[in-house]
């Protein structure tokens, strides 16, 4: 967690956010699965290296759930953040397997002010996850909004 609060204007284009690193364990994607995804490649090491994906694989969605996970204690906790209207995209380009590494990085694509709303920002990023080889294995596109530091202070 950083020292500073971010507000809506830290989030200038160009700017880039180090989410550091996540190990994926082999219990934490059986578990995610058993609840939410229950597909065999996500709960068994033989279904998985049986299928295209060559291994026990993390859910898509325990793919997204993790980089929640390092956003939030990146940066996003001690933030004036205000949520989400959606999501733009996301990809999953490579299996994410038991025991990789996962580094993940944001970008800032665009931040504008509300015009219907004083004091509240929106802020387009893309972030990224790569595992331990450098190969990328998610892509992430939304927007967010954030109060600015005057609205946060009233």
């Amino acid at each position: 967690m950083t020292a500073r609060k971010w507000a809506f204007e830290d989030f200038a284009e160009g700017v880039e956010i180090d989410l550091g690193t996540k190990t994926v364990e082999a219990g934490e994607i059986v578990e995610f699965a058993s609840e939410f995804d229950a597909q065999p490649f996500h709960l068994d090491e033989e279904a998985g290296k049986a299928s295209i994906l060559g291994g026990l694989s993390a859910s898509g969605w325990h793919t997204c759930a993790m980089f929640m996970r390092m956003l939030c204690d990146a940066f996003l906790l001690n933030s004036t953040s205000q949520g989400a209207p959606g999501v733009d995209f996301v990809k999953w380009k490579k299996p994410v397997l038991a025991g990789d590494v996962l580094a993940g990085r944001l970008t800032v694509l665009s931040s504008r002010l509300s015009r219907t709303r004083p004091g509240i920002g929106f802020v387009t990023w893309r972030a990224e996850l790569a595992n331990q080889k450098g190969e990328m294995v998610f892509e992430f596109q939304n927007t967010c909004m954030f109060l600015t530091r005057e609205a946060a202070a009233a």
